[in-house]
């Protein structure tokens, strides 16, 4: 099913109350320059973990509260930043493997796990699972694995798959392990397997997720693959297909709550489009079993990097129109706007800095590549709390969240 939403009266009064009444954050023309670092009365009182930001050739690990520089380090051209889940470590994403950032001391430490092609990072219950698309190789790691310090890698558990591909693996509470079927040139489902004695036993498996890519735990455990004609979902041991309304209909990243069983998907019908912007989302009730499209307002558009799951599990959706949108997974409707960065366009890659989002608490970090800065917005107000201008262009971003 299809709907499509239209920001109404009460929306758009909401949205012109502006956050920046001098336009310090958006850096538009005739706006106010502001200092380097600046806050409002209210200070980031949600904030646990350390905040994480790249540029091209470095990282750069920032004070939560403050936003503050806290320390730099040099790195690859281009990284992406994994929270890994102790609420100290990022697993940053090299050429050569997971290299683990301590956002504590901080330090980018020599703790790295190899690989030929580090894709992606799943954090669940008391694990942490890696995955290298370059040998098809699972690796699943304690979370608190690092609680005693870097200075060696804690003992693993791993699988291969048949063939290596861009996958993705998760492990739920009782052992299970999710993940990931394809080769280098498709991927068509997923499989469940237990560990049993010295090897993996197959228990269930599916095969009617073409491009399967990314997943999201929603309450009770229940976990979601997006495919390229819908959504896989697997609840109570079993697999099932959810599809889309539209023959092309891809879901490629999953943002969840453990609280909530609704997840929000992004969604892109067009195979043949140009560019990143999106203009839709799905809402998938994991406890119903039901996928729907929601076509958003014309001027409401983002990319992969600008979907969260924030304050009673409402999604926020950062805006090219420089606004987060607040939608109600329950209803599919928009329930407010505010603005929060001055207007934007889609990146011409993937990789090209473009702004993101990430949420800790009540907490939103946002980063505006055009002016350099990287903001901190509270949720529950829309107002900001703190901003930062920084030497670099800010990219990839993340929370080291527990």
């Amino acid at each position: 099913m299809k709907r499509h939403l239209r920001i109404g009266g009460a929306v758009a009064a909401l949205a012109g109350i502006s956050l920046f009444a001098s336009a310090c954050a958006g850096g538009g023309d005739g706006g106010t320059t502001p200092p380097d670092t600046e806050r409002s009365s209210r200070t980031a009182e949600d904030a646990t973990g350390r905040v994480a930001v790249s540029y091209s050739g470095g990282i750069a690990v920032l004070d939560p509260g403050t936003l503050e520089v806290v320390d730099e380090f040099a790195t690859e051209e281009f990284t992406r930043l994994n929270a890994f889940g102790d609420g100290r470590t990022i697993a940053v994403t090299t050429s050569e493997g997971f290299q683990m950032l301590d956002t504590a001391a901080p330090s980018l430490t020599d703790a790295r796990f190899a690989a030929e092609a580090a894709g992606h990072v799943v954090v669940h219950g008391e694990r942490t699972v890696l995955f290298d698309d370059g040998t098809g190789t699972t690796t699943i790691v304690p979370t608190a694995g690092f609680a005693d310090g870097y200075e060696a890698l804690p003992e693993t558990t791993t699988h291969t798959a048949e063939a290596p591909h861009h996958g993705v693996s998760i492990v739920l509470e009782d052992g299970a392990l999710l993940t990931t079927v394809g080769d280098e040139t498709s991927r068509s489902g997923a499989q469940v397997l237990h560990p049993h004695d010295d090897h993996w036993h197959a228990e269930a498996a599916n095969d009617e997720c073409p491009g399967i890519h990314g997943e999201g735990t929603a309450a009770d455990e229940a976990v979601v693959f997006g495919c390229e004609d819908g959504a896989l979902l697997f609840t109570d041991g079993a697999f099932t297909k959810l599809a889309a309304p539209d023959d092309y209909g891809r879901m490629g990243n999953a943002f969840v709550t453990d609280t909530s069983p609704i997840v929000v998907g992004d969604y892109n019908d067009d195979p043949d489009a140009e560019g990143y912007l999106l203009n839709a989302v799905t809402l998938i009730d994991t406890a119903a079993k039901t996928l729907e499209v929601v076509e958003l307002p014309a001027e409401v558009q983002y990319t992969f990097r600008d979907l969260a799951r924030g304050p009673g599990d409402l999604a926020y959706i950062l805006s090219t129109d420089g606004q987060i949108h607040v939608l109600d997974p329950e209803t599919g409707e928009l329930t407010r706007s505010f603005p929060v960065i001055a207007p934007w366009e889609g990146p011409a890659e993937w990789q090209d800095a473009h702004p993101a989002i990430k949420v800790d608490g009540e907490i939103a970090y946002i980063t505006e590549p055009a002016a350099n800065r990287v903001h901190a917005v509270d949720l529950t107000t829309g107002e900001q709390v703190a901003s930062v201008e920084l030497d670099r262009t800010p990219n990839e971003l993340a929370i080291a969240l527990g």
